[in-house]
């Protein structure tokens, strides 16, 4: 009931290291458009070894948290409380 050598299976995944350092980074899912349709694509994330000259430093801000729509969903403009022509 020994090993019976290699056994079939899924390779382990390649390390994506950083360009700058060599230090390990991890993937981001960035996504594209294709015939239509958004596609996600994998690749290296950002490096986040404090002492490399890539490094990343991130914010409290969450992603889009300045930014507002004009528009409704039917495209129709807000007009704001207060500002009616009566």
């Amino acid at each position: 009931m020994g090993s019976d050598g290699p056994q079939p299976g899924p390779a382990p995944q390649d390390v994506t290291v950083c360009g700058v350092c060599g230090g390990p980074v991890g993937t981001a899912i960035r996504r594209r458009k294709v015939l239509g349709v958004f596609v996600p694509v994998w690749g290296p994330g950002p490096c986040r070894n404090t002492e490399c000259e890539a490094c990343v430093v991130e914010t409290d801000e969450k992603p889009g948290a300045g930014a507002r729509r004009s528009r409704t969903r039917h495209g129709r403009r807000r007009v704001p409380p207060g500002d009616g022509s009566k």
